[in-house]
């Protein structure tokens, strides 16, 4: 009787453990799957270049890293961007925010001079500096302040100045109201430059362009010609006054914790991304070019040493700017 009993202790506690066992290897099974989804935020819409190859990039990401990272896109401003994102990323957020140097230029005011008037002539310009030790420099302190650069040259292309004026001496735009967006560095830019610059929205350019509140706008070749500005004003001076790129941010904290394979692969892809979008903007550019002159835009050269002499100034008067700041851009661009 007592053997009896004691079998059946056993056989109760055999049961307990088995189900114990298949409990903890379910949760195991459980930690094994789970994947860590790391979020990316920035304003441009699905059909453009920059939205495209970081979508490629995230894809990529995914397909390597299958079962332990996936990224997911979120276009248009459906996150939180701008400041707000660089935010996130110092919170230590699973967020990347792609957007303009300038934004983390708050945090290392170097990088808003990166992308400051007058500097560059081609993408390659562009790409020379921050590709030198002189950014990598100001990258290191970034991740002082907790941000990791993964990419700083997703370029969306020169901006030109859209007027029925010919504009190309500063002097013709004295006195002129430009649509400027609402950053210091704009306003300044143009102030310099003689003009009147009225920062708006670009959600109420086209209509301030109709109701003839503003005179003109700058802004790139993509932007004329999705936006048919041709139909409301016809001058473009190629002023190539600012060059538009996007950054790749991510918290230092969350680059971290990765492991080093996972590091190697979301950075091979998204460097890889950034090449692919900038041959791809060389040909959307004579593409936009085409398309604008074909609908009765009229382009002009301008005066280029006389717009960089006038808009010097802006690199000396910024806050935070190292001293002689634009001279070692140059530097790297003639290296």
């Amino acid at each position: 009787m007592e053997t009896k009993k004691t079998f059946g202790t056993f056989r109760i506690l055999f049961i307990f453990l088995l189900a114990l066992l298949f409990v903890n290897c379910g949760k195991n099974e459980e930690k094994k799957q789970e994947v860590r989804v790391i979020k990316v935020s920035h304003v441009f819409q699905t059909s453009e270049p920059t939205h495209i190859y970081i979508q490629q990039a995230a894809d990529r990401i995914n397909e390597r890293l299958k079962g332990q990272i996936e990224i997911q896109v979120y276009p248009n401003g459906e996150l939180p961007s701008y400041k707000d994102a660089i935010e996130q990323v110092l919170r230590g957020s699973d967020f990347i925010s792609v957007v303009d140097p300038s934004y983390i230029g708050d945090y290392v005011p170097d990088f808003t001079a990166l992308v400051g008037p007058m500097l560059y002539n081609s993408y390659e310009d562009y790409t020379k500096v921050t590709s030198s030790d002189f950014v990598k420099e100001l990258e290191k302190k970034a991740e002082e302040k907790g941000i990791k650069v993964l990419s700083l040259d997703f370029i969306f292309g020169f901006r030109h100045i859209v007027t029925d004026k010919v504009i190309k001496e500063p002097s013709d735009l004295a006195g002129v109201k430009i649509r400027v967006p609402a950053s210091k560095l704009w306003i300044d830019t143009f102030n310099a430059l003689g003009a009147n610059p009225v920062a708006m929205p670009w959600s109420e350019t086209v209509s301030a362009l109709q109701q003839k509140v503003i005179d003109g706008t700058e802004t790139t070749f993509s932007f004329m010609s999705n936006s048919k500005l041709y139909e409301l004003r016809k001058n473009v001076a190629l002023s190539n006054h600012f060059l538009g790129t996007g950054g790749v941010y991510i918290s230092t904290k969350v680059w971290d914790s990765f492991t080093e394979e996972q590091r190697k692969v979301i950075q091979e892809e998204i460097s890889q991304a950034a090449k692919d979008n900038i041959a791809k903007m060389y040909e959307l550019d004579e593409q936009y070019k085409e398309d604008i002159v074909k609908n009765g835009m009229i382009l002009n050269e301008v005066d280029v040493e006389a717009f960089k002499e006038k808009t010097k100034k802006v690199f000396d008067e910024y806050p935070g700017f190292s001293e002689g700041i634009y001279q070692k851009i140059q530097d790297e661009i003639n290296r």
